[in-house]
């Protein structure tokens, strides 16, 4: 199955110059934990709730700090005419939930997340979370 079969269309965008605070409303109201940053229709990063918990709250920044400042720009993707199994197993191995989609001209086309590969492809989905389910570090919360 392609990527293009399971991945999500309609995807809100969020822009370099927007502050935090409103890319922040934005997950809120779709209900979401990151949002692709796309700049002059080319995607340009991608900023999470950590990004903004991580990189802006915890550094004693404010709601008007901009979304550019704390994005990550170093940014997964998959491209639209990639087979899905594919896909799900190397966002298991890079331990992601979800990877915009471009197309070949490089223009954002969808997000394929864990749910859509579950919904579509229930192996691909269960490979996907065991690798993104790994531990990568030290994160015993214990004292």
């Amino acid at each position: 199955m392609k990527v293009s079969e399971a991945m999500t269309r309609d995807v809100r965008i969020a822009n370099p110059t927007e502050t935090i605070e409103e890319a922040a409303k934005m997950m809120a109201d779709l209900d979401v934990g990151s949002l692709p940053v796309g700049d002059n229709d080319q995607l340009v990063g991608m900023i999470t709730d950590r990004d903004i918990a991580v990189r802006a709250v915890a550094s004693g920044r404010g709601p008007r700090t901009k979304v550019r400042d704390v994005m990550s720009q170093n940014v997964k993707y998959c491209f639209d005419d990639d087979e899905v199994d594919e896909v799900s197993r190397n966002m298991g191995y890079i331990q992601v939930r979800r990877l915009p989609v471009i197309n070949h001209d490089k223009r954002l086309v969808g997000i394929l997340s864990l749910g859509d590969v579950a919904v579509n492809a229930a192996n691909s989905a269960a490979q996907a979370l065991g690798g993104i389910s790994r531990p990568a570090g030290a994160h015993s919360q214990r004292g």
